[in-house]
């Protein structure tokens, strides 16, 4: 029989406890909250973004409050709010609590649930892709639910409260005064010995649990977790992660016809940032061709809000950037770009659609597109005409960006001009932020509309669509498996929250969304171990800061841990945007 992988356990972290006296035992899957009036939060380390699932909760001990949940990953980066997981909140608590009340979201019914007490298993099956939950005491569905027909769902309503949010979902529970609780992901049916064998394996032959899954619904395990077909490493050898995006170091040398190699493919957007000393961050990409000449890319510098450029233009005859190629780039001399002599470099690099570009005409205005749908990224250009195509005033127009999920986040920046870097971002909501500042979110219609974008058009209003003038947008979405786009809450302490992922992350960065704050950027190409605390800015020139004790991260198989408790990454209550992409889904060994 294939390998089930590993089974998800409990995160077992400090700071998802309220209150110092939490103790766990059985492999992490056993927790028990050891003094009156404390409470404590857990929450399994899997969390699946899409499919059905199953697990069993043995009650312990009961105490004064007990509760299992499902919860979504903004309710577990709310590390400071002990009822952020089962009892209520908008951040995303589904529960069954030990008086035989349900609760969703503040709301509570008693109708149809029973109490229970110690010695009582309680189940959770749960339907993400149609927001459907159920809860079970001694393999009874509560309410008369049948999960295996669809039926009598405790909570059906999830999208009505989490729309637009790219959410995982964990099972977590809330013990109170004593109580302690045993989880089973398909371990250990007998809960630590505590009980006899069940011997019930799900679908694919995965887990040992107390009772029968549910006819669909799977154990939480590494082997069940879901990955896009597009990139899944097993189904593909030319789209799994490294081949979508890597990061490449070198050493400048100002020589013209420096070649690159080692990226693993060849890219078409190249994101290039001196580290040992100042210079700005510059992006080049291969649907802005110039046409003078050799082929070669104007540059872009996000770290302030100047017109593209290149050497060309300015009497240099060689180019930045030769040419793309198969396994990296062609550096050309010095110049403006990125190979001075000695100085240290990292490229951060995606695929698209090699250089290949068409025509969409999906928005009000035409567009370009070089898209890459398997990963979830596109290159976008068009040429603004300051019409109000919507109706609305500002200029109002649609884009298409050429991909088939909504993106996530997007940058749009003018090209021929001067113009700020109009950045969108999925965890902050309608409105903006400037890539090229340390600046707060900023509210409302401009510049990408008051609706979110959709599966085929993003908004460009006024500031992004100016008569005449010509833009450039970088576009992606969340990809199972690979890329990850979301906000977390953080809560002050060195051992800071947990931001699941479901994959390794290669690179990510992070924005304090309600304050002034910079876009930090890590990555594993220039930090190898943990903890991971070397970082570049893409909105200053500055040169690498290394061992900044205060903002540090782990970098997991599944996931960001945050390890510092600096007001950058860190500070409580305070909402921070962040973006990850992959090199190895969290269904897979590190070694594949």
């Amino acid at each position: 029989m294939a390998s089930s992988g590993n089974f998800a356990t409990l995160l077992g972290a400090l700071q998802y406890q309220v209150g110092v006296n939490t103790t766990y035992s059985l492999g992490n899957t056993k927790y028990q909250s050891s003094t009156s009036g404390e409470y404590s939060q857990q929450a399994s380390t899997l969390a699946p973004s899409s499919g059905k699932w199953y697990a069993e909760m043995y009650v312990n001990t009961v105490g004064n409050l007990h509760w299992i949940a499902l919860v979504g990953d903004v309710g577990v980066s709310d590390t400071t709010n002990k009822d952020a997981y089962a009892n209520r909140t908008t951040n995303g608590g589904m529960g069954y609590g030990n008086t035989g009340t349900a609760r969703f979201n503040g709301s509570d019914t008693s109708s149809g649930y029973s109490s229970y007490t110690n010695g009582d298993i309680i189940q959770i099956a749960f339907d993400i892709d149609n927001t459907k939950v159920w809860f079970g005491k001694n393999n009874t569905w509560q309410n008369s639910g049948d999960p295996a027909n669809g039926t009598n769902a405790s909570y059906t309503t999830w999208t009505t409260t989490y729309s637009g949010l790219p959410t995982n979902w964990h099972v977590g529970s809330n013990i109170g005064n004593t109580g302690a609780t045993t989880f089973n992901f398909g371990q250990d049916s007998t809960f630590g010995g505590v009980i006899s064998a069940g011997g019930n394996a799900d679908a694919n032959g995965f887990g040992d649990f107390k009772y029968a899954p549910p006819s669909g619904f799977l154990a939480l395990c590494s082997a069940n977790l879901p990955i896009s077909d597009d990139i899944d490493p097993a189904q593909t050898d030319d789209d799994y992660p490294a081949k979508n995006f890597n990061p490449i170091l070198y050493t400048g040398n100002s020589t013209t016809g420096q070649s690159l190699t080692g990226l693993g493919f060849k890219p078409d957007l190249i994101w290039a940032k001196m580290r040992n000393s100042s210079q700005n961050n510059q992006l080049y990409d291969s649907s802005r061709m110039n046409t003078r000449g050799t082929p070669t890319p104007f540059g872009l510098r996000s770290d302030t809000t100047g017109a593209e450029f290149d050497d060309q233009s300015t009497g240099n005859n060689n180019p930045i950037i030769s040419s793309f190629d198969t396994d990296g780039f062609t550096l050309g001399g010095s110049g403006s770009g990125p190979n001075d002599s000695g100085r240290t470099y990292v490229a951060w690099c995606w695929r698209a659609n090699g250089g290949t570009t068409a025509s969409n005409s999906d928005g009000d205005i035409t567009s370009t597109v070089q898209a890459n749908t398997k990963a979830g990224f596109s290159i976008v250009t068009y040429t603004g005409d300051n019409t109000d195509h919507r109706s609305v005033g500002y200029g109002s127009a649609n884009i298409g960006h050429g991909l088939d999920k909504a993106p996530e986040f997007i940058i749009t920046k003018r090209r021929d001009s001067t113009g700020s870097w109009y950045t969108y971002h999925i965890g902050a909501g309608i409105g903006y932020l400037l890539l090229q500042t340390n600046g707060a979110f900023q509210s409302g219609s401009v510049p990408f509309g008051p609706n979110a974008p959709t599966t085929t058009t993003f908004g460009a209003y006024s500031a992004n669509n100016s008569s005449s003038a010509t833009y450039v947008n970088y576009c992606w979405h969340s990809v199972e498996g690979f890329s990850k786009f979301g906000s977390y809450k953080g809560n002050g302490d060195a051992d800071g929250p947990f931001i699941y992922t479901g994959f390794r992350p290669r690179m990510f960065f992070i924005k304090n969304v309600g304050s002034t704050s910079n876009w930090h950027v890590y990555d594993t190409k220039r930090s190898t171990f943990n903890v991971m605390n070397d970082t570049l800015n893409w909105n200053d020139s500055a040169a690498e800061q290394t061992d900044y004790a205060y903002q540090g991260f782990d970098v997991l198989s599944n996931g960001i841990k945050t390890r510092g408790n600096n007001g950058l990454a860190n500070s409580d209550g305070v909402t921070y945007i962040y973006g990850a992409w992959g090199d190895v889904p969290f269904k897979y060994n590190n070694t594949f």
